[in-house]
């Protein structure tokens, strides 16, 4: 998930489908923002496969699908609080770029998640095309991954010397 660094624009799953002609994103697609900013390049990619459909879960989603009447861990208040440590706060959560989420689309157009395909030590390089503050949430939802266990996830920064 991405803000440009004044928090004025943000990731847009829409743009990048229409500016990539796909909804399947792998090796050199760029993700873009709501207002046509280059603001990710994917330079390798080990699995092939990311999702750009499904929004972050949230404490709503929980209840409405699941029936879950506590607090549940979700992406959206990870992805929130991250944002607000950041100094961007009342952010909007758009749909994230899920990073080794697989969902088909079918021809009648319903959606299914499926085991991702992406062994130990699978990995994604992006480069960042504009100045961007980024955040990261590992799903805590076990219906993210097609019911697999959950794992750790790593990232590294990389900066051009």
């Amino acid at each position: 998930m991405a803000y440009t660094s004044d928090g004025l624009d943000r990731l847009s799953n829409g743009r990048t489908f229409d500016y990539n002609g796909k909804i399947y994103l792998s090796t050199g697609d760029v993700l873009w923002s709501e207002g046509s900013v280059k603001m990710l390049s994917i330079l390798a990619d080990d699995t092939g496969r990311h999702d750009f459909l499904y929004a972050p879960c949230s404490i709503e989603m929980y209840r409405i699908e699941y029936g879950v009447t506590d607090y549940h861990p979700n992406c959206r208040d990870n992805l929130r609080q991250a944002f607000e440590s950041m100094g961007l706060n009342d952010v909007v959560i758009p749909v994230a770029f899920n990073i080794f989420m697989v969902a088909d689309v079918a021809a009648n157009g319903s959606l299914t998640i499926r085991t991702p395909n992406c062994p130990p030590g699978s990995s994604l390089l992006l480069r960042a095309e504009a100045d961007i503050i980024v955040a990261v949430s590992t799903c805590p939802a076990s219906t993210c991954n097609a019911g697999a266990t959950i794992k750790p996830l790593s990232l590294e920064i990389l900066r051009r010397t």
